[in-house]
């Protein structure tokens, strides 16, 4: 069973960028398709971007196309969240996730079976 934990947020002026990083352990990670979701107070935990196993598929959110790139280092353990020209709505804790299922899609966190403990993404206007 993978564990992941992720790394990189943090506060940032509306416009600017972060690079989110979650590293995993345990299991094979070219096994895993990744994930990246975010969560506000008091809303459900929401789709960001996933990848496919070995990197070529990529999907995202509408909210953050054209903004984010979600990319993964398989000789690393790691998926990556590029974050770029953030905006206030942006802030959210921001969760990394693995999946050993296959599905047709993977935009629930019911999709997902391994989770990280999130991190704090804070935009300001």
């Amino acid at each position: 069973q993978a564990q992941v934990v992720e790394s990189g947020g943090g506060l940032v002026q509306a416009g600017g960028s972060l690079r989110l990083s979650c590293a995993a352990s345990g299991g094979t990670f070219s096994d895993y398709v990744m994930g990246w979701f975010r969560q506000t107070p008091g809303q459900e935990r929401s789709f960001v971007a996933r990848i496919s196993r070995a990197g070529g598929i990529t999907y995202y959110a509408d909210s953050v196309k054209g903004r984010f790139t979600i990319s993964r280092d398989n000789a690393k353990n790691t998926v990556y969240l590029q974050m770029n020209m953030l905006k206030p709505e942006d802030t959210a804790v921001y969760y990394c996730a693995a999946s050993t299922y296959y599905r047709s899609t993977y935009y629930s966190k019911n999709d997902y079976n391994t989770w990280g403990q999130g991190t704090q993404v804070t935009v300001s206007s």
